[in-house]
């Protein structure tokens, strides 16, 4: 029964835990068991809370017992990536520099699952600062793919991911400057959602890109994603960048009726130079909701000729912005791909971040104008399949490219507008998971889930998911 409990979502243990059929104890030593079993192998944790996370689930469970239940998050265990703050507890951030780092208050994301009952496992493996696509982690170890071991998890939240996938932990956070939800969630065949930027604080998140970052959950369903989100959202004071709007209900929001909503495609953009298997699979997904009746329209977004461009710059210099003083100090502490793009954005004029600043404009106009006539946009989330660890280069029907040139192509223009994007899979090639993106107006997360949710009911994956059992014993 435990190794069942482990594999089951959210949705499906809330019930169980309220009505007192299983223990969050249970549930709990459930998720520590796989890790025990699967993290040698996998490495998704940076430190595991055994101890702590018992005692925990001990108490949630006499909550439950005497009446006090505090609704569908409670008992639920979740490791989180260790980028957020925990008060009075380390926050590496993946790198060596703050290895030792103590923070003296919780991230607001970290109060309120707390305040929910969520029962935290440990704290999980990410690209140094989160500068980055791999979780080839030179500090802490490469997290591996729990599909392939030999394949990267994709990142910067590869240890979220494959901590989901492997039923290690039952859902996480993500955070997302260029992708680092999205990618993550393609390589390791999970949901990964980017809200609006604004949606949920990024109070006690240390920053990579202040403009560009976002927090978003990470789950095996998409009923989890939504209702983690409707748990985050809200407007926070002590974040300059939170966005003062109504939080919604977004689990009650899903529904099996897709007929008439209107899907956007841009093949001149996101359809451009992708694996022939992503695309097949993509399309094979886009003509199922269709035949369920939805309406597909295509649509014209000029500036995203130019999105690269502008991500990259935005991205690079205000990461170097932030990591100034210790590129400065101590140069030989950060890993040898960090400090080359550190480094890279000392260099970047200050002429080309306005020009990026421009174009980001003129993107979210385009944006405007496309959801003006579409619900939602659907796209690949990446161009080519998860390629193997310590690899520089993808290979996109037949020719080979550089990683990191490709990595963000479909993923940034969702966080240089702002908007809602989330990955789902949708389909299996090699072997591997293969993630589909739906974009959607900025504060209309329902649009996106609303898809989603009719995607994830299409079964595309055919049951499959990852199974580590054989690759650990062999």
């Amino acid at each position: 029964m435990n190794q069942e409990l482990s594999a089951k979502s959210i949705q499906e243990l809330m019930p169980l835990i309220r009505d007192k059929s299983i223990s969050p104890v249970e549930v709990t030593k459930s998720v520590l068991e796989n890790v025990e079993s699967y993290d040698d192998q996998v490495n998704a944790y940076i430190e595991v809370q055994k101890d702590e996370s018992i005692k925990a689930a001990q108490q949630a469970e006499s909550e439950i017992m005497n009446g006090n239940y505090r609704g569908q998050l409670h008992g639920i265990p979740m490791a989180l990536k260790d980028i957020l703050y925990f008060k009075n507890e380390k926050a590496t951030m993946g790198s060596k520099i703050h290895k030792d780092f103590i923070a003296g208050f919780d991230a607001t994301a970290v109060s309120k699952l707390k305040d929910e009952g969520t029962i935290f496992t440990g704290k999980l493996n990410m690209h140094e600062y989160a500068w980055g696509a791999t979780t080839t982690n030179p500090h802490f170890g490469a997290t591996r793919n729990p599909w392939d071991l030999t394949k990267i998890p994709g990142g910067s939240s590869g240890g979220s991911a494959a901590a989901v996938a492997s039923d290690m932990t039952i859902a996480s956070l993500g955070t997302d400057t260029g992708g680092s939800i999205r990618i993550p969630a393609s390589c390791c065949g999970i949901i990964g959602l980017k809200p609006t930027h604004g949606r949920i604080s990024k109070y006690g998140c240390f920053p990579l890109s202040w403009s560009l970052d976002h927090i978003g959950p990470m789950t095996k369903t998409v009923y989890d994603a939504a209702l983690l989100l409707e748990t985050l959202s809200g407007y926070d004071p002590q974040d300059p960048t939170s966005a003062d709007v109504p939080n919604k209900n977004f689990t009650d929001l899903l529904s099996d009726d897709i007929k008439g909503t209107v899907i956007g495609i841009n093949e001149e953009y996101f359809f451009n130079n992708v694996d022939s298997r992503v695309e097949e699979s993509v399309k094979k997904a886009i003509l199922e909701l269709e035949k369920l009746g939805a309406k597909i329209e295509t649509v014209r977004i000029p500036a995203l000729a130019l999105s690269e461009f502008a991500e990259l710059v935005t991205i690079t210099t205000e990461a170097s912005a932030i990591h100034h003083d210790n590129l400065i100090s101590q140069p030989g502490n950060f890993g040898d791909d960090v400090r080359f793009l550190l480094e890279f954005g000392e260099l970047i004029p200050a002429v080309d971040y306005l020009k990026a600043q421009q174009i980001r404009r003129q993107l979210s106009n385009d944006f405007a104008k496309a959801f003006k006539q579409v619900d939602v946009l659907i796209t690949p989330t990446l161009p080519f399949l998860a390629p193997n660890i310590g690899e520089l280069t993808v290979n996109i029907n037949g020719v080979q490219l550089s990683f990191l040139d490709q990595v963000i192509r479909f993923t940034g223009p969702g966080n240089l507008t702002g908007l809602p994007a989330l990955s789902i899979p949708c389909g299996i090639a090699d072997g591997l998971p293969v993630g589909l993106q739906i974009m959607g107006p900025a504060f209309k997360e329902e649009n996106v889930l609303k898809v989603a949710y009719i995607i994830e009911k299409l079964n595309l994956l055919q049951g499959r998911k990852a199974d580590l059992r054989g690759a650990v014993s062999s």
